[in-house]
C-alpha cells in the first residue's frame, strides 16, 4: 500500500509541475516538436529528482523552485495570457512597492486559490513522508530514472530536430525562467553599482536665454495613462475639460512609449536613453536634472510614489530638493485627491522666486487600483463600485479609469495657471506618461500593463507641451516648429528630454538634436520597444 501511495504522489508531483509546460504550448504557438521538447526536458528532470534518492519527501522539496515558479507562471498566465515569467516581472517584484502588490494580489485570488489547491497539498504530504521517513523500494527508483533517461534521450532528440530558432533558454519552461532569474540578478548587480559607473557623467550643459530672465519649467511624468481616454486627443467623454477649454496646448496623437514597465520607461524619459542604447548606457548616464543644474536651474524633483530601488530614485537624488511624498510624515488632506496634493508643493517651491527652476513630478497617475486616485472626491463618471478586476466589471473600471484622468487634468491645468500668472515668465509645461493600460479592451481579457509582449493600449500615450507667451515671443519659429513636428510620429522615450531641454535654452553635445521637437532636424524613427531581455526590437513585430 505505502508503495503504491509513493508511485501516486510521483505521477500527481510530475502531472501538476507540468501544467505550465502543457499550457505554454499553446499559448506560446509552438511547433509539434518544440513542444516535445518543452514536456520531455522538464519531464525527465522532475522524474529524475523524484527518484534521486529514497527519501520521497526530501525529493519533493528538492523541486521547490519548479512548484514557485509553476505556481508564478498559472498566475502570471491568467493575468496576461501568454509569455513566461519576463525578468522585468523578477524586477517588479523589487521596484514594485507593497500597496501595489496588494490591489493587484487581491484581484488575482481566484487563480491564487487554485495554484494553492494545486501544489499546497503535495508540499504538505512531503512534509509528512520526510518526517515519517517514507521510503521508495529500490525498484519504484530503477524504473524512474530508466523512465528519466528515456525521456530526457526524446526531448534532446527533438530538439536536435526543430528550428534553429528554438533555444532552451528561450523556449523550454522553466529554463527559460531560471535564465531570466540570473539577467535578474545581474542587472540587479550593475543597477547597486550605478553611482560608480555614472559619477564621470556630465551634460557640459550651458544656458543660451538671457540670465536675468526668470525661468520656470516643470516636466510632469504620468503613470499608466494612456491616450485613447483623454478627451483632448479625440476621446468621446470630458475626461480632459480644462485642458480642452484652453487654445495653447500643443498635442500628439501619435506618441508611442519605448517600454510598458515603469522602471525602465521614466529613466528613459528623464535621460538621453532609448532603447536601441538601453541596456549600453543606462548605468553610466544622468537624467536632465543634472542638465539644468549644469545650466545654473535650481531644480527639485517632487515624486507622489514610493522609492523603488530604481534609476527613478537615483535621479530623483540629483535634484536640489527631492520629495517623495508618500515616503514623508505630513499632515494630509484625505478629502484632496493625492496628485493634487503636489499644488501645494509646487506653490512652495515657486514662492522661492529661484531666478531658473526646474520641477519635475512623478505622479500618482492612473495604476490600477483606480479608485485610490481620486479618493475623498465623488467620481465624475459613475457607477465606478467594481468589486474586483474582471470583464464583467469593465464599465466600472473604465469610469474609474476615466476619473483618474480628469485628476491629472486638473492637475495640469493649476500648473498651467501657476506658471501663466507670473509677469515676463520664460515657462513650460511637458507631459508624457510612461506608459498605458490594457482594460479588458477589444473583447480580449488584458488587463494591467507590463506584460511581457506589450499591446497598443500598453504603448499610446499622452504627450502635450504648455509654454508661456514670453518664451514663445523669443523663439516663435522654434514653437512653430513643434507644433508640425507633434504631427508626427513621436517617441516620448526619444523626445521628452531633448525637447525640455531645448526648450529650455540649454545647449549640450549629449543631446540628440534629430529627436527635439523643437529642432529643424526632427527625425521621425520606426517605433521600437525594449524588450525582456533590454533588446531593442521594431514595435511592429509584437503589436
Amino acid at each position: 500500500m505505502r508503495r503504491t501511495y509513493c508511485i501516486i504522489t510521483i505521477i500527481y508531483t510530475l502531472l501538476v509541475l507540468l501544467i505550465p509546460n502543457f499550457i505554454l504550448c499553446f499559448t506560446e504557438q509552438m511547433s509539434y516538436l518544440g513542444s516535445l521538447c518543452n514536456i520531455l526536458i522538464p519531464a525527465s528532470f522532475i522524474l529524475f529528482i523524484l527518484t534521486i534518492s529514497r527519501r520521497i519527501g526530501i525529493n519533493i522539496w528538492l523541486l521547490f523552485p519548479y512548484f514557485f515558479f509553476s505556481a508564478f507562471q498559472i498566475v502570471l498566465l491568467k493575468l496576461y495570457g501568454r509569455s513566461i515569467i519576463a525578468v522585468d516581472m523578477f524586477l517588479n517584484i523589487v521596484t514594485t512597492n507593497p500597496g501595489e502588490v496588494a490591489e493587484l494580489l487581491g484581484n488575482l485570488l481566484p487563480v491564487v486559490g487554485l495554484v494553492i489547491i494545486l501544489y499546497l497539498p503535495v508540499l504538505i504530504l512531503a512534509s509528512w513522508m520526510w518526517g515519517k521517513r517514507h521510503l521508495l523500494d529500490n525498484h519504484t527508483v530503477a524504473a524512474g530514472r530508466r523512465l528519466a533517461l528515456v525521456t530526457s534521450i526524446a526531448g534532446f532528440l527533438s530538439l536536435s530536430v526543430t528550428e534553429s530558432s528554438f533555444r532552451t533558454i528561450d523556449n523550454v519552461f522553466p529554463l527559460n525562467v531560471c535564465y531570466n532569474v540570473y539577467l535578474a540578478i545581474d542587472r540587479t548587480e550593475k543597477t547597486a553599482s550605478y553611482h560608480t559607473t555614472s559619477k564621470d557623467f556630465t551634460y557640459s550643459a550651458v544656458p543660451s536665454h538671457p540670465a536675468s530672465a526668470r525661468e520656470i519649467y516643470i516636466a510632469i511624468v504620468g503613470e499608466t495613462s494612456r491616450a485613447e481616454n483623454w478627451q483632448i486627443l479625440g476621446y468621446t467623454r470630458p475626461t480632459t475639460p480644462q485642458l480642452l477649454s484652453r487654445n495653447d496646448i500643443m498635442t500628439s496623437v501619435n506618441a508611442l512609449s519605448e517600454s510598458n514597465t515603469t522602471h525602465k520607461s521614466v529613466p528613459m524619459l528623464l535621460s538621453t536613453v532609448s532603447a536601441c542604447d538601453f541596456d549600453k548606457n543606462i548605468y553610466t548616464t544622468k537624467s536632465l536634472v543634472t542638465a539644468f543644474r549644469e545650466a545654473g536651474f535650481n531644480t527639485a524633483f517632487i515624486s507622489n510614489q514610493r522609492y523603488n530601488h530604481s534609476f527613478i530614485d537615483f535621479f530623483a537624488q540629483e535634484a536640489d530638493t527631492t520629495l517623495f511624498l508618500k515616503e514623508q510624515e505630513l499632515e494630509l488632506d484625505n478629502n484632496t485627491p493625492e496628485d493634487l496634493r503636489l499644488l501645494s508643493v509646487i506653490d512652495n517651491i515657486i514662492a522661492r522666486e529661484n531666478t531658473k527652476q526646474l520641477i519635475v513630478l512623478h505622479t500618482y497617475g492612473s495604476h490600477f487600483n483606480y479608485r485610490d486616485r481620486y479618493s475623498g472626491i465623488k467620481g465624475e463618471f459613475l457607477p465606478d463600485d467594481y468589486d474586483e478586476a474582471s470583464e464583467s466589471n469593465r464599465e466600472k473600471l473604465i469610469n474609474a479609469y476615466d476619473n483618474t484622468i480628469r485628476i491629472t487634468d486638473r492637475l495640469i491645468s493649476e500648473c498651467i495657471i501657476r506658471l501663466d500668472t507670473i509677469q515676463h515668465l520664460l515657462g513650460g509645461i511637458i507631459y508624457t506618461s510612461d506608459h498605458g493600460e490594457d482594460i479588458f479592451d477589444d473583447g480580449k481579457r488584458n488587463f494591467l500593463h507590463a506584460s511581457p509582449i506589450p499591446t497598443i493600449h500598453q504603448v499610446h500615450v499622452p504627450f502635450l507641451v504648455w509654454i508661456t507667451d514670453s518664451l514663445n515671443r523669443l523663439e516663435p519659429s522654434a514653437f512653430e516648429r513643434m507644433k508640425v513636428n507633434m504631427s508626427k510620429r513621436v517617441s516620448p522615450s526619444r523626445s521628452y528630454a531633448p525637447t525640455l531641454i531645448q526648450m529650455a535654452g540649454i545647449i549640450s553635445q549629449k543631446i540628440d538634436g534629430t529627436q527635439s521637437l523643437l529642432s529643424t532636424e526632427y527625425l521621425e524613427k520606426e517605433p521600437v520597444y525594449l524588450n525582456d531581455h533590454n533588446e531593442c526590437v521594431p514595435l511592429r513585430t509584437l503589436l
